[in-house]
């Protein structure tokens, strides 16, 4: 492809990207994809999908599409690795290069490897990992398809996968992402929102205590704005919870 042609497709793209943003029209409390500023995109969860792991679960999440599978508890290695008090969470989330419109160069990335360990941070926040000393709990997540709040589709997914696999855990964690578009605090960003908006906070809360296991923030959000985000993340979370607890019933046939 000549020097030229490149020039000209980038121009197309920022030309799409521009037209699209011109249809956020807050003023209306209609988005992009015609939602509200605090309406959730449809969320599916289910878990079981994978026969060989110990645990996962697959959640559709708007255009988001994830797999989770997680492995273990077994002996961590190599043996350098290994706590001997507690269990340690391995996580690995990466994006497929099939999964965004341009596509994306194979392995690790500096984002991958950033989102995989405050997703280990999180979830070990919740799973009981002292009574697995010595011994290594793999967490494996695989962005399928990618439409922005991708880490917080993976740590629902990865939540589910590990009660999947029967790993003692204090509760489930439930995330969301917000952020500001045209001076508005809005709720679930899609990607246009979150390319071209003023601030993203990817939030996650472990429900039955309200403490909060995931919280970062690019971008610029007033002391007021911050407070809205965070009272309309934990509702949004308290969703995804019983979404993610119906998923775990349907699985196992217990009575909700």
């Amino acid at each position: 492809m000549t020097r030229e042609k490149r020039v000209d497709n980038k121009e197309k793209k920022e030309k799409r990207v521009d037209n699209k943003e011109k249809r956020v029209d807050m003023n209306k409390n209609k988005r992009i994809d015609g939602r509200g500023p605090e309406e959730l995109r449809p969320i599916h969860i289910k878990a079981g999908v994978l026969q060989r792991a110990d645990g996962s679960c697959q959640v559709e999440w708007g255009n988001n599409k994830v797999l989770a599978a997680v492995y273990g508890p077994r002996e961590a290695k190599p043996r350098h690795l290994q706590d001997t008090r507690k269990a340690i969470i391995q996580c690995r989330y990466n994006m497929a290069a099939f999964s965004v419109s341009d596509r994306k160069r194979p392995g690790p990335d500096r984002r991958s490897v950033e989102i995989s360990k405050v997703m280990s941070e999180a979830l070990a926040s919740v799973v009981f990992v002292e009574q697995f000393p010595r011994a290594s709990i793999g967490v494996y997540v695989e962005v399928l398809e990618a439409d922005a709040g991708t880490r917080c589709a993976a740590l629902t997914a990865a939540s589910v996968a590990l009660a999947d696999a029967g790993i003692p855990m204090r509760d489930l964690i439930a995330a969301c992402a917000l952020g500001k578009v045209n001076g508005k605090v809005v709720l679930d960003l899609v990607k246009e929102e979150d390319e071209g908006g003023e601030a993203d906070l990817p939030i996650a809360f472990i429900p039955s205590t309200g403490e909060v296991s995931l919280l970062q923030m690019d971008g610029h959000l007033t002391a007021k704005e911050f407070e809205q985000a965070l009272s309309m993340g934990e509702v949004a979370c308290k969703k995804v919870y019983a979404l993610q607890r119906d998923a775990l019933t349907q699985r196992y046939g217990g009575e909700k």
